[in-house]
């Protein structure tokens, strides 16, 4: 018992109030347990992709806060009766996989029996207390950066319809299943000031998240904004997901646009992510070595898309 001396209560834990990607645990002076928890229904036909997406996803929470992953466990719902079981097999193995890359075990999990298959992970991780980076703590004349391209959720819907080209298919897919470890590694070496993912809620509204957070304006441009290949042209044919339309109704006070900016970019902008990259707020300063370096050695274009200004009217004002 003497090793569990330097534990601290459990006042020291902090959860959902500032919309943080983790919760965190303070377990002593040096030290805090952070605890993700995601999983969704499949997006992409191929379940051992699937399992790699579900996977990727739900390790990104950790790495947005600056932590090193310890180790995950299953979170799976599967229609046994109606689907054979070595399609879970292979959605596993996906899990498995990309854990294998990310450095650490699957050790366990459960699994309910459901009608409509659905993949994720628990996550633990660990975090030094004086480098956690908080969704809430950018700063005015801050760059923001973006490490990946946004446009999952348009070209999954895409795929659903059957319209979208093998190249197409394979970026999208890239994007998902790409973990955000290097890019984490890389804004804690340039002391990213803010970060979070981009995911379910789009670009706009972890981005408002971070505004709110932060009682700070960003100042977006959107022609800086990296896109995945076909993600325009389907927007503009009005191929977009239900939650997508979601997302920017409920940003839409939130926002200012540009009168040059159309409906349908203003619904790529708040587009449903899945395992998006990383959204950092960096000072000026360090801002064009850190994008030096993402671009070095990552696998995708990262772009500084706006800064952060003194709070405004609006939380987000958005021009070409």
């Amino acid at each position: 018992m003497s090793n569990l001396k330097n534990i601290i209560p459990n006042s020291s834990i902090k959860g959902f109030e500032s919309f943080d990607d983790c919760g965190i645990y303070k377990m002593n002076e040096e030290t805090s347990i952070i605890q993700t928890v995601d999983f969704f229904t499949p997006i992409v036909d191929d379940p051992y992709l699937f399992g790699q997406i579900a996977a990727a996803n739900s390790l990104s929470d950790i790495y947005a806060m600056g932590g090193v992953p310890l180790f995950a466990l299953n979170i799976t719902a599967f229609p046994s009766d109606k689907i054979p079981l070595n399609v879970l097999s292979e959605i596993l193995q996906g899990g498995i996989d990309k854990c294998n890359e990310a450095n650490i075990s699957i050790l366990g999990g459960h699994t309910i029996k459901d009608d409509i298959p659905k993949y994720g992970l628990a996550v633990t991780g660990l975090i030094d207390n004086n480098s956690i980076i908080r969704n809430n703590t950018a700063k005015e004349n801050d760059d923001i950066i973006l490490t990946k391209p946004i446009g999952s959720g348009i070209i999954s819907t895409a795929i659903k319809k059957e319209l979208t080209e093998k190249d197409i298919i394979k970026e999208s897919i890239g994007v998902m299943n790409t973990l955000n470890d290097k890019a984490s590694d890389i804004m804690k070496k340039y002391n990213a000031n803010a970060c979070t993912d981009v995911t379910g809620f789009g670009l706009l509204g972890h981005l408002n998240e971070m505004c709110s957070g932060s009682n700070l304006t960003a100042e977006l441009y959107y022609n800086n904004i990296p896109l995945i290949s076909g993600t325009k042209e389907f927007a503009s044919k009005n191929i977009i997901p239900g939650g997508s339309r979601k997302n920017l109704d409920f940003l839409n006070e939130k926002i200012w646009f540009s009168d040059s900016i159309q409906k349908f970019e203003k619904l790529i902008l708040a587009d449903a992510q899945t395992s998006g990259g990383l959204l950092i707020s960096s000072n000026k300063a360090e801002s064009k070595e850190m994008l030096n370096e993402l671009n070095q050695e990552t696998q995708f274009t990262s772009k500084i898309i706006g800064e952060f200004k003194a709070k405004k009217e609006h939380n987000i004002y958005c021009r070409k």
